[in-house]
């Protein structure tokens, strides 16, 4: 019975310090950055680690009154690839600062991560 006491404080420490790792590399990926282009280019948006958008760039040759739909769709397109990197970025990084402690392959996202 003394030993399962054992092991149940050693997984408890075990938790504990996979919890302190993830904070620490959620508060890094916060200030990482990625960014995503659309349209060749002409809207650049930019998202960081905690999946929050930075920045948004609008190259001036996008905006046509005349085709405003266009300008939305390529806003729209920046702002989904760049989540969509950060998410990706996100995933990695959280993966390597857990090292050997979850299981491989493991999607961290199942955690709400």
């Amino acid at each position: 019975m003394a030993n399962g006491g054992m092991n149940m404080q050693n997984m408890m420490g075990k938790i504990m310090e996979m919890q302190q790792k993830m904070n620490a590399a959620q508060e890094e990926l916060a200030e990482k950055e990625v960014t995503a282009e659309a349209g060749g280019g002409m809207v650049k948006v930019t998202a960081n680690g905690a999946q929050k958008i930075t920045a948004i760039e609008i190259d001036p040759e996008a905006i046509d009154p005349d085709d405003i739909e266009l300008l939305e769709d390529l806003v729209i397109a920046g702002v989904n690839k760049a989540l969509d990197e950060a998410d990706e970025m996100k995933q990695n990084e959280l993966q390597k600062s857990m090292g050997g402690m979850l299981p491989p392959g493991m999607d961290l996202s199942q955690l709400g991560l």
